[in-house]
């Protein structure tokens, strides 16, 4: 077959199935446009999924006639002024959107330029353009799209249901308004209620107004401002507490040069940062914006312009990594149960229908059938077998203190401890509430602060044991301690081959004190077994630290004494991180002494 040019609109068709791949890219690239023309207030309607309908409204600056002859066109843009591709500032440059759009649905443009005496409106019906006809409109742009994908009818067969597509636009919209809190976004359809997102102020109070009417309250509560600067590059936004997860990574927002994107580099970036205070299984939740040079960062990577490259992408990754993990140091002891008020809601007691103004007390169940006995003979009474249903064993709480706590204790931020509970539960009193520390969680972030403070400085102390502990395992998990030996010894665990099957333990890390040699082996190999040598050796020796954290510090069940419970909150207390264990947990649940007050209803 010999070679030949192709139809102007094959080859529009062509450039579709790269750019217009649902309806939500339909979408995306329409309010791109109507950003660029600077709109302050964008509507978007759509119908059937968007198969059918798609409305985009604006108020931006509109075009002319000759600008709307020309939009249509393949590779037509304004948004290029020198024809320099290094230096971007708009989100669209390529000038596919529209003739493609043209190319595989039914597109209709009305616009009015303020230098236009009225409106000038124009159609494209898979790929044929219609006369450029005077119309009525405001300033602005309204742009709809009919029939999508009439044009190439094996295309809908790959489109999901119009709930599926619907939300995917919802995404779509939500992404570009948390881009852009000075619009204000109507979001409406048959397959949703309306949805509409305000202007917002400028500045750091408007972008979290914004993100919070989007994420949701409790992302607004937990919410930390980061920010970082270094060579041009700037990193701002706000990350989730570590109290606030989610079960992937759909919860991280990323946008470079107002440009929401998808990139690998800013997810690891983002995963590291988080790497001290989330289980594996648990992702956070982000909302950061990168700000750089446009000749600093490569826009022109994909087609549909949803992933960047980086000239300098080492510089990018560690500002995203010092600015959350600066953020989250400032929040350290914000907690799970004290950032939205959980805690105050489990104690607040069940909803009890209040009594009608005539209720009779003779009327209760409760009401003695037969006439009351004299007070003769109680004692009797009370001795009888079915008071035995009263005996609930021993007190579950140790409240033996031997002196009144120092004053001074209860002007310090976790208080002065007051008793144990269930011998896993430390109660604190401070000048304005109470305190409930799990005694595990606590020390687990003490003792992994400390095994990663004493690595950065000189090495972890090692207790070199009298007689070495063996320990017996599965060949295959004594090859992956095998193959890891310097990196536990970098810890202070000093292992070694002891046959087939077994490992001699010599040495441990002399913070953790008596340890379960088995159980922390077989936790390390465990670990061990979802790493790859791309994963760096920094977090590889962080798991490590984690693991033997856990194994190292005060165990549930422990009784402690007054005073070690007032050393474990003195040490809570200079200790970073403090509000949550290194694997996510809550360390302590503090109540307000007005909180109290609320739950007895005496305020």
């Amino acid at each position: 077959m010999p070679v030949r040019q192709l139809p102007e609109q094959v080859v529009n068709r062509i450039a579709a199935g790269e750019v217009v791949e649902r309806p939500a890219s339909v979408v995306k690239e329409l309010v791109e446009n109507s950003i660029d023309a600077g709109a302050s207030r964008i509507d978007i309607f759509t119908d059937g999924g968007g198969r059918r309908r798609i409305g985009i409204t604006d108020d931006g600056g509109g075009m002319t006639r000759g600008d709307l002859a020309l939009a249509v066109d393949r590779h037509a843009t304004s948004k290029l002024d020198d024809e320099d591709l290094l230096r971007i500032r708009t989100l669209g440059f390529r000038g596919e959107a529209l003739p493609s759009i043209g190319a595989v649905a039914k597109l209709g443009i009305t616009t009015r330029h303020a230098g236009e005496p009225h409106a000038w409106s124009l159609s494209v019906e898979g790929g044929a353009k219609s006369q450029i006809m005077p119309a009525a409109l405001g300033q602005g742009t309204r742009v709809e799209v009919n029939d999508l994908f009439y044009a190439t009818p094996a295309r809908l067969k790959f489109l999901k249901t119009d709930r599926t597509e619907a939300e995917a636009i919802r995404e779509v919209v939500r992404r570009l308004a948390m881009a852009r809190p000075d619009i204000a976004f109507t979001l409406a359809g048959e397959e949703r209620a309306q949805v509409t997102w305000a202007a917002a102020l400028p500045g750091a109070a408007g972008r979290l107004t914004r993100l919070g009417d989007i994420l949701g309250a409790d992302f607004r509560g937990s919410a930390v401002e980061v920010r970082a600067e270094r060579d041009g590059v700037i990193v701002e936004g706000f990350a989730a507490a570590p109290s606030l997860t989610r079960a992937n990574a759909l919860g991280q927002y990323l946008f470079v040069n107002g440009r929401p994107v998808r990139d690998k580099l800013i997810l690891g970036a983002v995963r590291a940062a988080y790497s001290d205070y989330l289980p594996r299984d648990r992702h956070p939740v982000v909302a950061l914006f990168v700000s750089c040079e446009p000749e600093t960062v490569d826009a022109n990577v994909h087609p549909a312009k949803t992933e960047v490259r980086f000239r300098n992408a080492g510089l990018v990754r560690a500002l995203i990594v010092h600015a959350l993990k600066d953020g989250l140091a400032r929040e350290g002891r914000r907690t799970a149960a004290n950032a939205d008020g959980a805690a105050l809601q489990a104690f607040r007691p069940a909803f009890a229908p209040p009594r009608p103004g005539n209720w009779d007390w003779r009327s209760s169940p409760s009401f003695p059938v037969s006439p009351m006995r004299s007070f003769e003979g109680a004692t009797a009474a009370f001795a009888e077998p079915g008071q035995a249903a009263f005996d609930v064993g021993a007190p579950a709480a140790d409240v033996r203190f031997e002196a009144e706590s120092a004053p001074d204790l209860l002007d310090r931020p976790l208080g002065a401890a007051r008793t144990q509970i269930h011998e896993t539960y430390i109660v604190s009193q401070t000048r304005n509430g109470l305190i409930l520390v799990d005694q595990h969680a606590a020390h687990e972030r003490i003792v992994y602060e400390k095994l990663k403070s004493s690595l950065a400085r000189n090495g972890v102390q090692r207790q070199i044991l009298l007689i070495p502990d063996i320990v017996e395992l599965d060949e295959a998990i004594v090859e992956k301690l095998l193959d890891r030996v310097e990196e536990l010894a970098s810890f202070g665990l000093a292992i070694e081959s002891f046959g087939p099957g077994a490992v001699a333990v010599r040495e441990t890390p002399s913070l953790l004190g008596k340890i379960n040699a088995a159980g922390l082996l077989r936790d390390l190999a465990e670990h061990m077994a979802e790493w790859d040598e791309a994963l760096p050796l920094e977090r590889r020796l962080m798991h490590v630290a984690a693991t033997m954290a856990c194994h190292g510090s005060v165990r549930a069940g422990r009784r402690l004494k007054p005073e070690e419970m007032n050393a474990l909150l003195r040490e809570m207390e200079d200790t970073p991180n403090s509000g949550q264990c290194n694997h996510g947990r809550p360390t302590y649940v503090e109540l307000k002494l007005s909180d109290i007050e609320k739950l007895f209803g005496r305020r």
